[in-house]
């Protein structure tokens, strides 16, 4: 009997995606948005995680309270932070997320051009003389012998 009832309780935890399309359909919208801590390069719409999975149905719930799509990332994000999100917003606390790596293309960028310039000033620049030209094209009349 208990086994019974054990897995009649899993087959209706199972089963929340099923209920009510509408809400999986907003649930897979928002979490399309959000990154899933685990796999920190995967949605949290397309992890397979178990903190993934419990992150989906915080949503579910959130979405069963009336809650607004934004009031739903705003209770992620004050659990999670910013990172949660997959496009943070800009505020002074992300702003080496969105800058940093045009800061850094642009150092790279001006010690690239400080290094080429240093090296064509130390590249020494020796003109031949008159008997060093001739020189060199008669030996390439010859063929190169000498």
């Amino acid at each position: 009997m208990g086994a019974v009832l054990t897995c009649s309780l899993m087959a209706m935890e199972a089963q929340p995606n099923a209920q009510d399309p509408v809400v999986e359909a907003r649930m897979i919208h928002i979490s399309e948005e959000l990154r899933c801590l685990v796999c920190q390069n995967e949605s949290l719409a397309s992890s397979h995680a178990k903190l993934a999975e419990d992150l989906r149905e915080e949503v579910r719930s959130l979405i069963r309270q009336n809650k607004s799509d934004d009031e739903i990332k705003a209770f992620l994000i004050s659990r999670y932070g910013d990172f949660v999100l997959y496009r943070p917003t800009v505020k002074p606390m992300t702003w080496v997320l969105w800058f940093g790596p045009f800061v850094l293309l642009l150092a790279a960028l001006t010690t690239l051009v400080i290094y080429l310039r240093q090296r064509q000033r130390q590249a020494p620049t020796t003109a031949w003389s008159d008997e060093e030209l001739q020189k060199a094209e008669q030996l390439l009349k010859d063929g190169g012998s000498t």
